[in-house]
């Protein structure tokens, strides 16, 4: 699945919804799957490609707010754009916290629903995005050795190559060398740019013996 061909997952225990969802989405040219209950979604194969979530609120069984904190706790990022019978602040405002991207009542407005499609097809690009880079900035933090992670952890901590010298109880110069070879496998051209790769993967900097 490419960023060209979407796919819109409908999630809704009401067939006449799913079928007018369907339709509704097909006819703006987009590839649709359907499922009747959160259960059946989760059953299924994680998806890798882009797409966005319709789901509706309330299912027997899990419901969109039990499919989303199993989402979140799974790392599955598809945005997600709930339906509602009701109009409902409270269910609406923790759905938004947990980061929905809208909240919509039906029957379901056409050009706000594909207005909201829009706008999660556009965060599910950037998430993948972010997702790609990181992967990449891990592949690079892998191929350090360990002396060379170690000297890096403390490097990103802002410490000197004297200061890291003692902590590791080795001379200076091979701290340098085990710098220089840090920078160059991270492809980083200065501390900010490698404190900067280590804060986008949550590596944390050492902390010394003296603090």
């Amino acid at each position: 699945m490419t960023d060209e061909s979407p796919t819109v997952f409908i999630i809704d225990d009401d067939p006449s919804a799913l079928r007018g969802l369907s339709r509704l989405i097909q006819a703006a040219g987009m590839s649709v799957m359907t499922y009747e209950s959160a259960r059946d979604f989760l059953d299924q194969a994680r998806h890798d490609g882009h797409g966005c979530i319709v789901l509706d609120v309330k299912m027997p069984g899990l419901s969109g707010l039990d499919l989303q904190a199993e989402m979140i706790k799974a790392g599955n990022s598809l945005p997600i754009i709930f339906v509602s019978g009701h109009s409902d602040v409270p269910v609406a405002a923790m759905a938004m916290k947990k980061g929905a991207v809208d909240f919509l009542t039906k029957p379901v407005d056409r050009d706000h629903l594909l207005k909201a499609i829009a706008e999660s097809l556009e965060k599910d690009r950037g998430n993948r995005k972010a997702f790609a880079a990181q992967a990449q900035v891990r592949i690079r933090f892998a191929a350090l050795s360990p002396r060379e992670y170690e000297v890096m952890t403390f490097v990103i901590a802002g410490m000197l190559n004297k200061q890291i010298a003692y902590e590791l109880g080795i001379t200076e110069d091979t701290v340098k060398v085990h710098r220089g070879r840090v920078m160059k496998k991270m492809r980083a051209d200065s501390l900010a740019e490698l404190v900067r790769l280590a804060e986008l993967v949550s590596i944390k900097p050492a902390e010394s013996n003296d603090l």
